[in-house]
């Protein structure tokens, strides 16, 4: 029996369980396959994609996507392939960015590589019945009713349904964990949280959840589908019809439409000529073997258009009057110093190529270009506008909990003043959050600590439950990507936090862009540099002659 609808705490508080438990629990139970399907979003779903094909389980990649303005109405969407993937990917999308986004409209259209799951009756009442539409008939005692229900409606309009359990937690006693997680979504109390609630208006706002959505062993499930053996045989089929390839490691690399016509090879080797005669008063046979080794392993790396985007950047922030520096490893390439975006003599300073760069590297160049602080946005601006913001998104970062803010967060929900709270976080070390419970054995300064007993005791206990969850995202310092086509065929998007700024991040976090081959380019903002050239200007204004920074 195959878990179709499992939350894993990528879902930022939505479930309780991690990618590799699922996987772990999968193998334990001799599950073939297993499925992740978060709330409005795939956070975690290359990292589980990655993880479950290394342990030999097939991942079923999809998502738990609901109407905003009716969130009890569902769809489980789950892939076929790539191109269902994608599909997702971009439905994903929509529901974040777009203020006028409705499910019920979505599911009008036929979407032929996206199996589609529910068990909200009025959703499946009001959509088509395309063949690859079920019911999901939730197996627990509180859903036996409207499960009922849903049989005689997919019955009367002929649709296939399954038999499923929803999991948010592992095991049956994590249900705390889930009823802590979930007070600290809706900021509210322990005490407090339902299994659902109503905001005003018609706004559902969903609260922990049924105590039975637990991992359960294939042989509890089978037992509710003795009398309906097609729902468990649809349950299987759409396993097997679920086959993602998501080519992990293989590049989608930027296109750069500048170079009036020729190939980007010709036009980067054009381009390193012309600097190679502007950065050295004469050009050596040692100098041209060099510069021509690197381009040899950067057409051969196909990385041409890389550089070549890399070099406009840089080249538009110069005509802007704008001052930055290449810096890491990229100061080691010839072909970047006479791009002009690093400033050091990779020849004179006898830096090694293959340090940034060579055949044999299994990740992607790392080219970090830093700004001013003042000047960064600017640029950014102007990298979605050249290269489309159908293509080009800002990366995010999962904040995940750690000691201190593990600890304060539970302490909240069991209802701590936060001057209680601070007595205790200021003495906690900067640690992982699963330390909390023997804390003061393991950090010195943290011995007159006493969380082993007392309301203390339990507090640390349920908190270090919460270590490594991600609590909410963040945008990576200066990670951005341009994808070679539209960047939702690879990855969601959603605003970042401070939506007043306009900013589009990924959903999943560096490595797993990484992982799909999206190229990152660090912009990085940088204080340092708005402080010199604010100086510069200052001695430009008293004096005749200007200041060339890169001089």
């Amino acid at each position: 029996m195959i878990q179709l609808h499992i939350h894993s705490y990528y879902s930022l508080l939505e479930g309780v369980i991690s990618p590799d438990d699922i996987i772990d629990k999968a193998l334990s139970y001799n599950q073939h396959a297993v499925a992740l399907t978060d709330t409005n979003a795939m956070y975690g779903l290359i990292s589980f994609y990655k993880k479950a094909n290394e342990k030999g389980i097939k991942p079923i990649l999809g998502t738990y996507i609901n109407e905003p303005s009716r969130e009890k109405e569902y769809a489980l969407l789950l892939a076929k392939n790539f191109t269902g993937y994608s599909d997702i990917c971009r439905i994903i999308t929509s529901r974040k960015l777009q203020k006028e986004f409705s499910l019920f409209r979505l599911l009008q259209d036929y979407l032929p590589n996206v199996f589609i799951i529910s068990s909200s009756a009025q959703l499946l009442r009001d959509i088509p019945a395309y063949d690859n539409i079920y019911a999901e008939l939730i197996i627990t005692e509180k859903q036996r009713k409207n499960s009922l229900l849903l049989y005689e409606l997919a019955k009367s309009k002929h649709l296939r349904y399954i038999i499923s359990n929803p999991v948010y937690f592992l095991n049956k006693e994590d249900y705390i964990i889930h009823k802590v997680a979930t007070a600290i979504k809706h900021r509210d109390t322990f005490a407090n949280v339902k299994e659902e609630y109503s905001a005003s208006g018609k706004n559902y706002l969903p609260g922990i959840v049924d105590k039975e959505y637990y991992f359960k062993p294939p042989e509890e499930l089978l037992k509710y589908g003795i009398k309906i053996p097609e729902a468990i045989a649809n349950t299987g089929y759409i396993a097997e019809s679920c086959n993602v390839d998501l080519q992990i490691g293989k590049y989608k690399y930027p296109v750069f439409t500048g170079h009036n016509g020729s190939n980007s090879a010709s036009y980067l080797r054009t381009l390193c000529y012309k600097g190679l005669e502007q950065r050295y008063k004469e050009v050596t046979s040692e100098l041209i073997a060099r510069l021509e080794k690197e381009l040899n392993v950067v057409n051969d790396l196909h990385l041409a258009d890389y550089f070549l985007v890399v070099w406009d950047i840089h080249g538009e922030a110069q005509r802007r009057g704008m001052v930055t520096i290449g810096r890491g490893s990229a100061a080691n390439s010839i072909v970047s110093y006479c791009l002009g975006f690093t400033q050091v003599d990779p020849v004179k300073g006898n830096y090694y190529f293959e340090r940034f760069l060579n055949k044999s590297r299994s990740s992607p160049p790392d080219i970090d270009i830093d700004f001013s602080w003042k000047e960064r946005d600017e640029i950014i601006r102007y990298v979605f506008e050249k290269y489309g913001y159908d293509k080009v998104a800002m990366i995010s970062t999962h904040v995940t909990f750690r000691a201190r803010m593990a600890f304060r967060e539970t302490a909240k929900v069991f209802g701590f003043s936060e001057e209680e709270i601070n007595k205790i976080t200021k003495k906690i070390p900067w640690t992982n959050a699963r330390n909390l419970p023997n804390i003061s054995k393991m950090f010195p300064e943290a011995r007159s600590l006493e969380l082993n007993s007392g309301p203390w005791k339990t507090i640390a206990a349920v908190a270090s439950k919460l270590a490594d969850f991600p609590r909410h995202l963040s945008i990576h310092p200066g990670g951005i990507v341009i994808a070679p086509d539209r960047i939702t065929s690879y990855t969601a998007l959603e605003f970042a936090k401070n939506k007043g700024l306009g900013l589009i991040i990924t959903q999943p976090d560096m490595h797993s862009i990484e992982d799909i081959g999206l190229i990152k380019i660090d912009l990085l903002s940088q204080r340092g540099l708005g402080v010199l050239r604010e100086t510069i200007r200052q001695i430009d204004n008293n004096n005749s002659q200007s200041l060339n920074f890169y001089n």
